[in-house]
C-alpha cells in the first residue's frame, strides 16, 4: 500500500464503511477547515441535508483543486463506488443520457463530500419518478447595486403570491447573495409545466413590485433589481441545496431560515460554525417541508391569464438569434472569473470616461454552463453612455473558446 492510500481514515456510518482521503488537507484556509471537518459538518446536519437532497439524483460539483479554483461538473457516477451508492439514469433534450449518483444516507453524504464536493446539487425530481418534479425552486438573484432589503421585500412578495395560490415558501439563504424560496409540489406536471408556473409567479411578483423586482429573461433588461429566476426550475437545472456549503472563503452555509427571521439575518451570519451550533439547538426550521406538497393547479391557470411572455425581436441578420434592445458591447469570454475581471480591468483603464458613466447593473459578468465547468462572459451595457461616448465592439480582451475541439 502506498503512502497516498495511507493518508485516509475510515468511518463507520450506520453500518457503512466510508473512506476519508486525505482526511487533513484544508479546504477552507480562513476558518481553518478541513477535509474531515466538512464531511463531520455534513453528517452533524444529516437531518435537514437530506430532506432537501435524500433519493433526488445529484451532479456532482468537485473541487478537487480547491476552493480557489473552478470546480468541474459531473454527472455520471464514478464508476468506482462502493455497491451500495444507488444511481438513475437521466435522459437529456440533447438525446445524452448519465447514470447520476442518489445519495440515500449520511453514508453516501460522506462518500459524495469525499470525492471533493462542498455543495450538494441535486435535481428536483425523485429517483423513482424522473420526470415529475416535487420541488418548484424560486431564486431570488440580485442584480449589482441591490441591497438585501430589497431582495428581503422581494422574498415576501413571493410568500404572499405562493399563498395566494394555494402553496408554502420555505426561505433559505443561497449562501452567496440572494435567496431561494422552495417549494414542494405534489409530483403531477412534467417539468414544462412546472418551469412555466414558475415563469408565472415570477411575472406576478414583478407586477406585484415594479422596479424592486423583474422576470425579464435578458439580464441587460433588468436594471438594479432582483430577478426572479424561473428558469431553475428547466430539466437540466440544479440548485444548491439546504445546509449546502457554497465554496466562500468563510465557508458560508445555505440555511432555511422561519419567515420571522427574513427580514433580521444576513447571509454572512451563517457558516458551518454558526449553522453546528444552530442545528445542535434548533434542528432543521424547514422540517415541515414534505408535509407541504400543493398543488400547481392556481399557478398555472395564472398562466393562462398571464399570456405568453413577451420576445425579444430578432436579429435582422436571419441567424434567428436575438435582437438586443440594449446597447451592448462583449468585452471577454475567459476559462477562469480572474482572467475575465482582468479583462474588464484593462477595458476600464482605456475608457475612463466611459467607466465613470456606468451603473453598477450596467457591468454584466456572467457565468456560462459549459460542457463540465464554468466559463465566464463579460459584457457592457452602455444605456448610461453618452451616445458620442460609445466604444464600438472591439476585439475580446480575452478571447476563450469553451467549445474548441468538440464536434
Amino acid at each position: 500500500m502506498n503512502a497516498a492510500r495511507n493518508d485516509s481514515t475510515t468511518l463507520e456510518i450506520n453500518g457503512r464503511e466510508v473512506r476519508v482521503s486525505h482526511p487533513g488537507k484544508v479546504v477552507f484556509p480562513e476558518p481553518g477547515l478541513t477535509k474531515l471537518d466538512l464531511v463531520d459538518y455534513y453528517l452533524a446536519v444529516a437531518d435537514g441535508a437530506l430532506r432537501g437532497a435524500i433519493d433526488r439524483p445529484m451532479v456532482l460539483k468537485r473541487f478537487v483543486k480547491g476552493i480557489a479554483r473552478e470546480a468541474f461538473f459531473q454527472k455520471r457516477a464514478p464508476e468506482s463506488r462502493p455497491e451500495w451508492i444507488e444511481t438513475a439514469t437521466l435522459h437529456y433534450a440533447s438525446g445524452t443520457s448519465a447514470e447520476e449518483v442518489v445519495v440515500t444516507d449520511a453514508a453516501a453524504l460522506a462518500w459524495v463530500i469525499n470525492l471533493g464536493c462542498i455543495d450538494l446539487n441535486p435535481h428536483p425530481v425523485r429517483a423513482w419518478d424522473l420526470d415529475h418534479p416535487d420541488e418548484l425552486r424560486v431564486d431570488l438573484d440580485p442584480m449589482p447595486g441591490v441591497d438585501w432589503a430589497q431582495i428581503v421585500d422581494v422574498a415576501f412578495v413571493v410568500r404572499d403570491v405562493l399563498a395566494g395560490h394555494g402553496l408554502i415558501g420555505w426561505p433559505k439563504t443561497s449562501g452567496s447573495r440572494g435567496l431561494h424560496v422552495n417549494v414542494r409540489i405534489e409530483p403531477r406536471w412534467d417539468y414544462r409545466a412546472v418551469r412555466l408556473a414558475a415563469e408565472a409567479l415570477a411575472r406576478e411578483v414583478q407586477n406585484r413590485a415594479p422596479g424592486l423586482a423583474t422576470a425579464h429573461w435578458w439580464k441587460e433588461e433588468r436594471g438594479e433589481s432582483v430577478f426572479v429566476d424561473f428558469n431553475q426550475n428547466a430539466k437540466d437545472r440544479t440548485v444548491a441545496s439546504a445546509y449546502s456549503v457554497r465554496a466562500l472563503p468563510d465557508a458560508r452555509v445555505s440555511t432555511p431560515l422561519g419567515w420571522d427571521e427574513v427580514r433580521t439575518r444576513r447571509p454572512e451570519e451563517f457558516t458551518v460554525a454558526t449553522v453546528l451550533q444552530r442545528f445542535n439547538d434548533r434542528g432543521d426550521v424547514a422540517a415541515g417541508i414534505d408535509d407541504a406538497a400543493g398543488s400547481l393547479d392556481a399557478l398555472l391557470a395564472l398562466a393562462s391569464r398571464l399570456g405568453p411572455a413577451e420576445k425579444a425581436p430578432a436579429a435582422s441578420d436571419g441567424s434567428g438569434r436575438r435582437r438586443s434592445s440594449m446597447p451592448l458591447i462583449e468585452l471577454a469570454r475567459a476559462k477562469t472569473k480572474e482572467e475575465a475581471i482582468a479583462g474588464l480591468e484593462a477595458w476600464r483603464a482605456r475608457h475612463p470616461e466611459v467607466v465613470q458613466c456606468l451603473e453598477p447593473a450596467d457591468v454584466l459578468v456572467d457565468a456560462m454552463r459549459g460542457t463540465s465547468s464554468l466559463w465566464y462572459r463579460v459584457r457592457i451595457n452602455l444605456q448610461h453612455v453618452p451616445e458620442e461616448l460609445r466604444p464600438d465592439q472591439g476585439p475580446l480582451e480575452v478571447d476563450y473558446d469553451p467549445w474548441a475541439g468538440r464536434g
